[in-house]
């Protein structure tokens, strides 16, 4: 059964497309749903709105993981470090550091 949160969040959307809430929201129902490939797209467009959303970085690098895109993790997490750092979010900048230590060579 698909997230309910889903069809809310893509009318929002409809109406802002520049929304980052909007489209870190949607990432986040699609990765509950582990639809991963929609989640990746979503995150995508979320940091393309708001590139310092460093939480949003993340949760694509953790989609990027699942779907086995380890390259393009591998560039999504250090892009979420630098701006992670930026920003102050220690927090999320050790989840990144975790996150890439955990991939395989």
């Amino acid at each position: 059964m698909a997230n309910r949160r889903i069809e809310p969040l893509k009318k929002v959307l409809a109406i802002d497309p520049n929304d980052e809430v909007a489209w870190f929201g949607l990432g986040k129902a699609y990765m509950e749903d582990a639809n991963f490939e929609e989640a990746a797209k979503a995150l995508q467009q979320c940091v393309t709105v708001k590139p310092t959303y460093s939480a949003a970085y993340y949760a694509w690098a953790q989609s990027l993981h699942k779907l086995n895109r380890l390259d393009e993790c591998r560039t999504v997490c250090a892009t979420g470090i630098d701006v992670s750092t930026k920003n102050g979010d220690a927090m999320v900048t050790k989840n990144f550091e975790m996150l890439r230590s955990s991939l395989p060579a």
